[in-house]
Formats: structure tokens, sequence, C-alpha cells
């Protein structure tokens, strides 16, 4: 008799070119769960064989949250998955002795460095596999620029040169865009996907710090 409760098997996972990317997403809101959403979404895709990097715009860690967080030993694990971090240590506009124009000069380098990314993939031939092991220089097929949303927020980048980035990825590039607690207007006609993660109750509102393993 077979086993029928066991679940699918897992597949090796080959470098592959997703047939129906291009969109833009859009996950703000005050509820715990933008960035969590994302790297899932992106987990799903590197289970496909997809080429995805993630580019932090504010996480730079705080006394609270370490430097080294889960998810990147996880993304170390996984082919065709990549994250670099342009975050400045503390958190913008928390009062915890970080400067704002460190903080604004490391999202304007993010910046820059989306538009490098972007322009790469541009260049890159994205209807065919792209190199699990190759630098993000050389193309991605899915884009997440994590607390974009935030730095626009805050003033650290115009808002306008978000919508540029938007208006400069090729068709064939999912670029995801998260963070915010103001909804982003600015991209309410450049967005496919926008999904608002509303905050009905939070552990922090009681005191509860960040925790090892859910927040970080």
């Amino acid at each position: 008799m077979s086993d029928n409760t066991a679940g699918p098997a897992a597949e090796p996972i080959s470098p592959s070119a997703p047939e129906e990317f291009g969109l833009v997403q859009v996950w703000w809101g005050d509820g715990k769960g933008k960035t969590t959403a994302a790297l899932g979404m992106a987990t799903r895709a590197v289970g496909h064989g997809y080429r995805v990097h993630l580019l932090q715009f504010m996480k730079g860690g705080t006394s609270t949250v370490e430097d080294v967080r889960g998810e990147y030993n996880a993304i170390a694990a996984l082919p065709g998955f990549s994250y670099e971090n342009a975050g400045h240590y503390g958190w913008h506009g928390f009062l915890d002795g970080s400067e704002d124009d460190e903080h604004e000069a490391r999202a304007m380098g993010a910046l820059d460095r989306a538009r490098e990314i972007i322009q790469a993939s541009a260049d890159a031939d994205l209807s065919t596999p792209q190199d699990a092991d190759g630098p993000p220089e050389e193309g991605v097929n899915m884009l997440v620029l994590d607390e974009v949303l935030y730095a626009a927020n805050r003033d650290l980048v115009d808002p306008e040169d978000v919508i540029g980035l938007v208006e400069s990825k090729p068709e064939d590039l999912e670029l995801v865009l998260t963070g915010g607690h103001e909804r982003p207007e600015f991209l309410s006609d450049h967005a496919d996907l926008i999904t608002a993660v509303n905050k009905e109750k939070h552990p922090i509102d009681a005191g509860q710090g960040a925790r090892k393993g859910t927040e970080f």
C-alpha cells in the first residue's frame, strides 16, 4: 500500500526562466508581515529556479535586533537568491543616536544600486535561465526593494525617484516594493498589485520586543 500521507517530493533546483514575470508589487501598511511576505514569495521563485535579489534600504540593525538575521542565513543556503543591506545601523527617527544624514546617504546609495541592477536586468536576456551563482549585476528575474517605501515616507529618497525605478524596469522583471505606514499614493497608477498589511493587534503594543526567529 502506498503512503498517501507523504507530501510532494522536493525536486532539484535548476536555473529556469519565468514566463509570466513583469509585474510591479507594492506591500505597505502598519501591520507585521510586509518583508515576510516578500521573502516568502522570493523563496517560492528561487524554488522554481528563478534568479532573485533582495536589496534592503533601511534594515541596518538596532539595539533590539541583531545584525545577523535568520533570513540572511537561509538566503545564503538557497541557489539563485542573493541579498545586500544598504541600511544604516539604527532606525531613522527613533532617536537611537544614528545620524539622519547618514541614513539619507545610505538610502540614496541603495537607490543608485537599484538603478544599476534594473539596468543590468534590462541588458540581460531574461527569457533564458540566469546563472544561479551569477552576481545581480548580470541581471535578475525578481528584485525586492525592501523598506524602499519607508525611505520614501521619511524623505530619505524622493517618491519621483521610486517612480523612475518602476518606469525604467524591463517588461519581464518582477519588481517588489515594501515598507511604509502611509499609503504610497504616488504608485497607485504604476503598480499592478497593492496590498495593505493592516495591524489589528501586535505584541509590541504590550511591550514585547522583536523576537529572534519571527522578527529577525
